[in-house]
């Protein structure tokens, strides 16, 4: 089960990536950040965690429509992660997203 300690460790760990400006393995981790509140948020409304990232998606749609479209919207920079070299203007955006919704979502302990 996610925490909400677990969840800042990973932004931790994104937030010292970003600063040695390796942005790609960084968005990667703020990635992390987000799946695990968007998983922590799921499993304290609906008592479930999403198997797999369809899974996600569904139950986003139902339980958290705003996540949903914002999942929607940066899926392809996710999925860019895995065979381009992401530039500090991604990762930034991406970073940017998940401490909004760590604020909006009061995760921070």
């Amino acid at each position: 089960m996610i925490t909400k300690k677990q969840i800042m460790i990973f932004k931790v760990s994104a937030d010292s990536l970003y600063e040695t400006k390796d942005y790609t393995s960084s968005t990667i981790l703020y990635f992390k950040t987000l799946f695990a509140i968007q998983d922590f948020l799921l499993i304290e409304k609906t008592g479930e965690s999403p198997k797999d990232h369809t899974e996600r998606f569904k139950k986003l749609k139902i339980s958290f429509p705003d996540l949903f479209v914002e999942l929607d919207k940066e899926f392809t920079t996710y999925r860019d992660t895995y065979s381009k070299i992401l530039d500090r203007k991604t990762c930034l955006r991406i970073k940017r997203l998940v401490e909004n919704d760590i604020e909006k979502y009061r995760i921070k302990e």
